[in-house]
């Protein structure tokens, strides 16, 4: 199992290098790991969906080399293998799935409701998740992985205004070149991988206008 789930960070780590960002730390816990990685907010979405999917894809590569070194414990390992990768891939914020889940939420809607979205996601999934195994099998390990993923989910909520105004204040003090544009109306509305033109009483202002507003008191 730990085997498992250094090899799965791993993959998060290799991809996250190679497309230029810097390792922050890896918490390893019972049934998976979180990788924290500098990078900007206003990364694109396709290399952080690269980064989030080497994981799963390093621990499958690795699995069946397990599976194939120690035939004699191929079933053990299956659960292992199986445990990890579906707890990760659940779509609750941070572990992959709900960055995934992130992911593709931001393509279609403002980047602060996405992260708002996913936490709300998040809760629905485990109370469904937690009252699942009320019902079924619940055992002493549900309650705490339960209860730890509850936890996490309220410490990402708390970070959202947080992260919001660490992705504009990135959009202000660089110069990304988005290939596509959109009109919003209010500031809190930006979208990831897409320039802006916001809208205001009739009048329309460039997206660095709106933020060299915003931070020039700075």
């Amino acid at each position: 199992m730990s085997f498992l789930i250094i090899i799965h960070e791993l993959g998060h780590l290799l991809m996250a290098l190679l497309l230029g960002g810097e390792l922050i730390k890896i918490n390893i816990y019972p049934l998976g790991g979180i990788s924290k990685f500098k990078f900007d907010l206003n990364i694109s979405i396709i290399k952080e969906f690269l980064v989030l999917i080497s994981g799963p894809i390093m621990q499958i590569i690795g699995y069946f080399i397990l599976v194939n070194i120690l035939k004699d414990y191929n079933k053990l390992i299956s659960i292992y293998h199986y445990s990890i990768l579906i707890f990760n891939l659940v779509p609750i914020y941070p572990l992959d799935g709900g960055r995934i889940l992130n992911l593709f939420l931001s393509i279609f809607i403002p980047y602060k409701k996405s992260l708002i979205l996913s936490i709300i996601l998040s809760i629905i999934f485990i109370v469904l998740i937690f009252s699942y195994f009320i019902f079924n099998n619940i055992t002493i390990n549900i309650v705490v992985i339960s209860i730890f993923l509850l936890y996490k989910v309220i410490i990402e909520y708390k970070n959202i205004d947080y992260l919001y105004e660490r992705f504009l204040l990135e959009r202000y003090l660089n110069n990304y070149n988005f290939k596509k544009g959109i009109i919003i109306n209010k500031i809190n509305n930006f979208r990831r991988s897409k320039r802006h033109l916001i809208k205001i009483n009739n009048n329309y202002y460039l997206e660095k206008d709106i933020l060299e507003k915003k931070y020039k008191r700075y």
